[in-house]
């Protein structure tokens, strides 16, 4: 599992206790227990990752060990070898076959998918009553 490029790499050997914060993409691949917040910015979890935090991210991909809650407001990945311990609150979840998790799920869109659906819905509610989707022709 190669990092994307462009992306912070924290190596397998790093042991981190404490906050961990910023605005750009990471790869994680050491032990960190405290909590993650990457709010516009996607997190990579390697392979050989222990993680024991609250993590608040936009995108989240999972190949590694999560015990603790995960907030996305986008998009959660759990492949293959991804074993998750805690609840998952995101737009989006994937989860691979034999992916482990255990934790309630809560899918929730995003402010944003939110308002354009609430602005969709309130033109659509006028005109809704005014004509039929469809008609049946009479034989």
């Amino acid at each position: 599992m190669k990092p994307a490029e462009g992306s912070t790499v924290i190596g397998k050997s790093v042991v981190i206790r404490g906050e961990l914060s910023g605005d750009e993409d990471l790869y994680m691949d050491g032990d960190i227990e405290g909590s993650i917040t990457l709010r516009g910015s996607r997190l990579t979890i390697g392979p050989n990752a222990r993680v024991i935090a609250d993590i608040t991210v936009r995108d989240v991909i999972v190949f590694g060990q999560i015990t603790g809650m995960v907030h996305a407001t986008g998009r959660v990945e759990l492949r293959q070898s991804a074993v998750v311990s805690g609840d998952i609150v995101a737009g989006r979840l994937s989860i691979e076959e034999s992916a482990t998790l255990k934790g309630r799920v809560e899918l929730a869109a995003s402010p944003e998918v939110a308002a354009a659906a609430a602005k969709s819905t309130a033109s659509t509610e006028g005109t809704a009553s005014a004509a039929p989707l469809f008609q049946q022709q009479a034989t």
